[in-house]
């Protein structure tokens, strides 16, 4: 008799199990009505969704390029000749004007020089006395002799050997002249040399000259230079360049003369105006961008070189686009689309074609009339012809 009910209850208690199991599956296998794009059956309660409407206005396409700020002039002032330091008289930061004194190299050789070229030329110019007053002698002598000559007092030998001194004595003249220029030019060669121990900041001048200011200096006082060897940076900062790199699509955007809005990280709450200088001609190759460089006024010495700069530029305007939230936008199937609002409280999906995009409004291409509300919030559990209901914010 306890064998049988055993017997019994094992089956009922499997069948229960494999009931169990199946249900489970079946559940797992439906649908669930609470995903994004289930199907919602008919009688369905309405999705509540936020909605703004479709309007027309001004569309901008304003990109930000990040880059970094250079002085609008920069050059080094270097030495011409070698020569040991012997004062700076400016520091890193100075003004500098144009044709000021900065350094000063030790000029003893030089002066040296100055004198000895001074003496030769000295000693030049008494030789070309001497000849001058040779040549008078000479000259009055022929004459007398040529006249005694007619008188057939002397002989033609010694009216040619008088002739011949006299030659003589204008090529001594001509000699001691060209010697005088020669001691002249070595005067001044050497002046020359001992002036380029007085270094002096200098730069073309072209109308009026901003002032500048010592941006490095690279050798102190003592130091020995070779010639050509840099001593001082001088940098214009009354105006700064932008620089920064565009990319092949927006290359052809950018225009000479178009207005810019720059910020600098490191100077929070300003804001400075600049434009366009100038634009490359050519991309490098490594990173296909092109150099692009705005000129900002610096009146104020504000911003310095080497700091990074964002630069705001509109690249593009669209006057009464048809324009909705960005936030109503979505992609089901690979395409782009928004829900539009039907009389009925339904949703339609319509696919569109999206413009430019600022400041979460984007800008509608196809279709060109498309009007009405879009829903902006709950989109995600939509589907073409869902029912919706338009919620407000508390």
């Amino acid at each position: 008799m306890s064998r049988r009910p055993r017997r019994v209850v094992l089956p009922l208690v499997l069948l229960i199990l494999f009931a169990g199991l199946g249900w489970m599956t079946y559940r797992a296998l439906q649908p669930d009505s609470q995903q994004p794009g289930a199907g919602r059956p008919a009688g369905s309660p309405a999705v509540a969704v936020q909605a703004e409407s479709v309007e027309l206005g001004v569309v901008r396409d304003i990109r930000t390029f990040s880059g970094t700020l250079s002085p609008r002039a920069q050059f080094d002032v270097a030495s011409k000749i070698s020569g040991r330091v012997e004062k700076l008289f400016v520091d890193v930061g100075d003004p500098v004007g144009r044709g000021q004194l900065v350094a000063q190299l030790e000029d003893a050789e030089f002066v040296q020089q100055v004198e000895q070229a001074r003496a030769e030329l000295a000693v030049a110019r008494a030789n070309l006395e001497e000849a001058r007053s040779e040549l008078d002698v000479a000259e009055k002598e022929y004459v007398r002799i040529e006249s005694l000559r007619g008188q057939m007092v002397t002989s033609q030998a010694e009216l040619d050997l008088t002739r011949s001194r006299y030659l003589a004595q204008q090529a001594r003249l001509r000699v001691a002249t060209a010697q005088v220029e020669q001691r002249q030019a070595a005067l001044g060669a050497a002046e020359v040399r001992m002036s380029y121990a007085r270094i002096e900041a200098s730069w073309p001048e072209n109308g009026p000259q901003p002032p500048r200011v010592v941006g490095e200096r690279f050798v102190d006082e003592g130091a020995t230079l070779s010639a050509n060897t840099p001593l001082l940076s001088v940098l214009d900062v009354s105006a700064v360049l932008a620089v920064f790199h565009v990319t092949e699509r927006d290359y052809a955007r950018i225009r000479v003369g178009q207005q810019a809005l720059v910020t600098v990280d490191a100077l929070p709450g300003h804001q400075f105006e600049g434009q366009v200088a100038r634009i490359a001609p050519v991309f490098r190759e490594a990173s296909r961008q092109a150099r692009v460089e705005l000129e900002l006024p610096n009146p104020e010495g504000l911003m310095k070189p080497g700091m990074f700069v964002r630069a705001r530029l509109e690249l593009s305007r669209a006057e009464n686009a048809v324009l909705l939230p960005s936030a109503a936008l979505v992609r089901r199937d690979g395409q782009q689309g928004v829900f539009v609002i039907q009389d009925d409280d339904t949703a339609r999906l319509v696919a569109v074609r999206v413009g430019i995009s600022e400041e979460g409004m984007s800008q509608i291409l196809e279709p060109e009339d498309l009007s009405g509300n879009v829903v902006t919030l709950g989109q995600h559990l939509l589907e073409d012809g869902s029912t919706v209901r338009i919620v407000h914010d508390q």
